[in-house]
């Protein structure tokens, strides 16, 4: 293979409501924790079992922080694409630290709040683009080819039930 992919895609909710971060240059970043959970039916027991999984999301661009800053809180349901990126760190004693992040930025970085935005209205940012399809789900896509703006689908969402059943069988032929 000629190159490489550095690509994560996240459906989950936030932990704990976003903490942004303002510089002396007037730029904002805003740092949030996604769980992601999944559960199956134990072969033994017949017992319902969950996992969750906690990412660290780190948001930059004036555009998506924004978006983060007015309209997510503490279980907002969001779908994020970004990269994976590890981060090193003193602590106070002088240790190394390492710290994996998902970072959302540049081109290939997307947020879509799959609750909606609270009001149901939207704003626009210069070089973002805000794309709401059909649903209730709304979100912006960070350096998007329309070169910005509102844009309102009437897609569909096939009734809104997810494309798998969640009581899945576990008695799997393979």
């Amino acid at each position: 293979m000629a190159g490489s992919v550095n690509k994560v895609i996240l459906i989950g909710n936030l932990g704990a409501d976003p903490e942004i971060k303002s510089f002396q240059n007037g730029g904002k970043i805003a740092n949030i924790r996604i769980a992601t959970s999944e559960s199956w039916k134990d072969r033994m027991t017949g017992e319902r079992k969950e996992r969750t999984e906690w990412h660290n999301v780190v948001i930059n661009g004036d555009g998506l922080v924004g978006v983060v800053e007015r309209y997510l809180k503490k279980g907002s349901k969001v779908y994020i694409e970004g990269s994976l990126r590890t981060r090193k760190w003193q602590d106070r004693d002088g240790n190394d630290r390492y710290t994996t992040e998902v970072v959302v930025a540049g081109m290939g970085g997307s947020l879509t709040m799959l609750d909606g935005a609270p009001g149901g209205g939207g704003s626009r940012t210069s070089g973002d683009s805000w794309n709401q399809g059909g649903g209730s789900s709304g979100g912006w896509d960070q350096g998007g080819s329309s070169g910005g703006g509102w844009n309102q689908g009437g897609g569909s969402s096939g009734g809104g039930r997810p494309p798998f059943d969640d009581d899945l069988d576990d008695d799997v032929p393979f």
